[in-house]
């Protein structure tokens, strides 16, 4: 089963993690215990975020926390507290609390914050007002203003990062709404706990200059397809709550038969990883420091819920989606069968295959018996199939048999994944399968994350 299939990899995995140099018993009878992190590895990434050093055995991480706080303060509680939190922190080789990673795309913001669920008695003693108040916040809504939202259904329980047990929240909200959270994070005095925050994404560079100006933090900007790599791997290593993070469909095209599997990534190298957010990037992945971006697409999320506003008046994704759902997409594209007759047997293509998307739309007759929902799927299909035959095309070229579809475009999106995996397995008779991830659009921030725990005070 997935689930026997993941325990074999996480023995493995514990194995090899056994054999790395400066962990193994040897090592760590004659190597000082700070320089050993306590961690496993999955999927080639320790577990608890920390790389291994260079070869030259130097490391030269970026400072995260404020470089003007003397060792010993003279200044008010809080600021001997926060001290001697960072203190402590630098001793067991981790950042002070709060732990975030911030992806900030060109539609949504994709936040991830680590709860700590094993805070002692004296941590909780020192812990300053607002870090309890940032943490209480956080964890007691589900929602946040309008447009904000903490996804529940997707919190990761009981993880050990960086040695310590928590919980990982996840958390989306509008692009558009960038400002207030920058705003947000000055009225919660943010900049006492950190400098700089981890974040990836094009929004890291765009809104660089408000956090610095608005909320005194500096973004330590990390690049996206990394992010979304390492976040990925590691959420696969630890697995959902028990179940695996991967799954399929099988007989996707058969409403009656068609069910979710659970899939274990054992050995996920090659994959190719299409990415669908905004717009869409094509990865081929050989291992998680070898991958290459094959190509994209500018046809994305973005581009169905702009069409989808346009068309149908609908103002959100989850309005899109809700109308697509009811519609039906052979109202207003031109099918095979209606050129036709029937199948075009020579070629394999069914009569029921796409032959021009919005084809019907030529015609006033067939535009005046068409609805919004009509619209709101034929618009969805034709993003979905777009993206499908490029990442086809791309598998073929690349000689890879397994294919990733991650991105926030999938998000609730039943719709979009079975035609994605009926398009893989149909056009490629059985060679390529379609593999889904239940975190879908929350990988590159906690590849954020992950280099947020790469980082200590540099003391």
């Amino acid at each position: 089963s997935a689930q026997a299939c993941c325990r074999r990899r996480g023995a493995a995995m514990g194995e090899r993690l056994r054999g790395q140099p400066g962990v193994s018993s040897a090592a760590a009878a004659t190597t000082p215990p700070a320089a050993i992190p306590t961690c496993s590895l999955h999927n080639g990434l320790l577990h608890n975020g920390f790389h291994a050093l260079p070869s030259n055995g130097e490391a030269s991480p970026p400072r995260l926390f404020r470089q003007d706080l003397p060792l010993t303060s003279q200044g008010s509680p809080a600021k001997k507290c926060r001290t001697r939190r960072r203190m402590d922190s630098g001793r067991k080789n981790r950042p002070p609390f709060p732990w975030f990673g911030m992806d900030i795309g060109g539609t949504l913001v994709k936040l991830v914050y680590f709860e700590p669920k094993d805070i002692t008695a004296e941590e909780e003693q020192e812990e300053v007002e607002n870090l309890k108040s940032i943490r209480k916040y956080l964890t007691s809504n589900t929602a946040y203003g309008k447009t904000g939202i903490r996804d529940v259904h997707l919190e990761l329980k009981n993880l050990t990062m960086c040695g310590r047990k928590g919980n990982l929240h996840f958390i989306r909200f509008p692009s558009c709404a960038m400002h207030r959270f920058i705003q947000m994070g000055s009225e919660k005095n943010f900049s006492s706990l950190h400098t700089t925050l981890c974040a990836t994404g094009g929004g890291a560079y765009k809104f660089e200059e408000d956090f610095l100006t608005i909320a005194d933090l500096q973004l330590h900007k990390l690049d996206e397809l990394d992010c979304l790599i390492q976040g990925l791997l590691y959420v696969d290593s630890v697995g959902f709550n028990g179940q695996p993070e991967c799954y399929y469909f099988e007989n996707p095209a058969d409403p009656e038969r068609c069910q979710k599997k659970p899939y274990c990534l054992d050995n996920p190298y090659p994959m190719l990883l299409v990415n669908i957010g905004s717009g869409v990037s094509i990865l081929a992945v050989y291992s998680k420091d070898n991958y290459k971006r094959v190509t994209g697409t500018s046809l994305g999320g973005g581009t169905f819920l702009g069409l989808c506003c346009l068309l149908t008046g609908c103002e959100t994704f989850e309005e899109a989606l809700e109308m697509a759902a009811k519609g039906d997409s052979t109202n207003v594209d031109k099918l095979v069968k209606d050129i036709y007759g029937g199948d075009y047997e020579r070629f394999g293509l069914q009569g029921s295959a796409v032959a021009s998307s919005f084809g019907h739309m030529m015609s006033k007759e067939k535009r005046d018996s068409i609805s919004k929902e009509d619209l709101a799927r034929a618009t969805l299909v034709t993003i979905t199939n777009n993206i499908g035959s490029i990442a086809r095309m791309c598998a073929l070229n690349e000689n890879i048999d397994r294919v990733v579809f991650v991105g926030n475009f999938l998000r609730i999106n039943m719709v979009s994944m079975k035609v994605l995996a009926y398009a893989m397995d149909y056009w490629s008779k059985g060679q390529l399968k379609a593999l889904f991830l239940e975190h879908e659009g929350y990988f590159g921030a906690v590849g954020a994350l992950l280099e947020l725990l790469k980082m200590t005070d540099d003391q």
